[in-house]
């Protein structure tokens, strides 16, 4: 086999045989094909696509590229969920202990933030002591023994994947709907789940601007867990403002334990919800997803929810007392209102725009070098929909002394639209993909 003949061949719209994928991806990430061939044939999927054997073959070679978890020894069906990213996304701290609390077991491998905020062990290192360095075997035990370990990710799971997107990056071919959605589940599959649950945004603060596109990314993503033997679900969910309240680490932290109580935003538990629902199904502990959500909101109305996560802060050497005491989380030195200077109603957030202004308090990371502060953030005061009067406080800064007040100021005030005609909240669920509609 020779790699030219595969780049001519998917250039003129011709699909691979798995075979010659397989020679394509290991010998990538082998060495023995260069940079530029790669290149080359991604420029030619990103013109000609992928069908969807093409592209669950692409996927299954870059989990085998490297080690793949087995999961085999935890009780129960394994449910991961996947958001495909987006600002104030605190799904995954209040999921884990809802829908382990109703009996599914949580295996969850996470990673760092780079960008706006932090990644969900950022976010679980507000709690003092917590760490996410275990070995398998203590993150198969920890689930066995209480529903619920989170992991971060291993260097050695889909190096493969991790090659071809650094090549993506500088050569203009990240936003290939087959590329994406096999990146995406590669890292889901080898992470060793039996079904898997994704979150894909859509709006001004996602990845995927456009419904449309959300759609066809979601069900691609879909079709690959079909291929591959895996039950896959994708909800489509808004993203043209930030999810919830928060932005920033521990502040995200509190509202994801107010959540957990029920006292959380209405989006942020509409979505979790509706994710949780999803995962009870999969893991086959509802039928449908009235049954599943009457579930989970009886473990958030009895406690048991809330009770999982100290269970499991706890195990992961934690602080417990944040539980009960969020102001025990790490605080920033000064919170500053932002004040609206004319009446009416908030009619759009740039919600990346905000996520970005959080990074410049120190909320993420511009590098992966930067170092996080758990402490600083943004909440939100005022959601699209709301009323405003003149004076009102839209969002409260919590900034270190000498941050940049004025500056993130200025652009959240600009990130915040305010009409005189009346708006309604956007809608928060914009569909369901499940394999039966691939």
């Amino acid at each position: 086999m020779r790699a030219s003949e595969m780049i001519r061949k998917k250039r003129d719209g011709v699909a691979l045989s798995s075979d010659e994928l397989r020679f394509l991806i290991q010998g990538y990430a082998e060495g023995k094909i260069p940079d530029y061939q790669l290149s080359a044939w991604a420029m030619a999927v990103y013109f000609q696509g992928m069908d969807a054997r093409e592209t669950a073959d692409l996927t299954l070679e870059m989990v085998r590229s490297g080690d793949e978890v087995n999961l085999s020894s935890i009780r129960g069906i394994k449910v991961d969920k996947h958001s495909t990213g987006g600002v104030g996304d605190t799904t995954t701290l209040v999921l884990g202990p809802m829908v382990a609390a109703c009996g599914v077991p949580v295996a969850k491998l996470s990673g760092r933030g780079l960008g706006h905020t932090g990644g969900t062990v950022d976010k679980l290192e507000s709690f003092p002591g917590f760490s996410t360095s275990l070995s398998i075997d203590a993150f198969i035990q920890q689930v066995n023994d209480i529903g619920i370990a989170l992991m971060g990710q291993t260097a050695d799971l889909t190096p493969a994947d991790k090659q071809l997107y650094a090549l993506r990056d500088v050569t203009a071919t990240v936003d290939s709907i087959p590329l994406i959605a096999s990146s995406i589940m590669s890292k889901k599959i080898a992470a060793g789940a039996d079904a898997i649950v994704l979150d894909v945004k859509t709006g001004a603060g996602a990845f995927m601007k456009t419904e449309e596109r959300a759609r066809e990314l979601a069900e691609a993503m879909v079709r690959i867990g079909k291929h591959v033997g895996r039950r896959t679900i994708a909800v489509i969910s808004d993203m043209d403002q930030p999810l919830g309240r928060a932005v920033g680490n521990a502040l995200e932290v509190r509202e994801a334990i107010e959540t957990l109580r029920g006292e959380g935003p209405p989006d942020l538990t509409e979505l979790c919800l509706e994710l949780g629902a999803y995962m009870l199904i999969l893991g086959g502990r509802a039928d449908t997803p009235e049954e599943a959500k009457a579930l989970l909101r009886a473990r958030i109305n009895d406690g048991t929810a809330l009770d999982q996560l100290r269970r499991f802060v706890q195990a992961q050497g934690g602080d417990t007392r944040v539980v009960d005491h969020p102001d025990l989380l790490p605080q920033a030195d000064e919170v500053i209102a932002v004040k609206a200077k004319r009446s009416g109603t908030v009619a759009a957030m740039e919600a990346e725009t905000i996520g970005l202004c959080a990074m410049k308090l120190g909320a993420g990371r511009e590098t992966k070098e930067s170092t996080i502060d758990h402490g600083v953030g943004i909440e939100l005061e005022k959601k699209v929909g709301d009323s405003v009067q003149a004076g009102d406080t839209l969002a409260t800064l919590h900034i270190r002394k000498g941050g940049p007040v004025a500056e993130v100021s200025e652009t959240l005030q600009s990130a915040i639209s305010i009409t005189d005609t009346n708006v309604s909240p956007p809608v928060q669920i914009k569909g369901v993909v499940t394999p039966d509609d691939v």
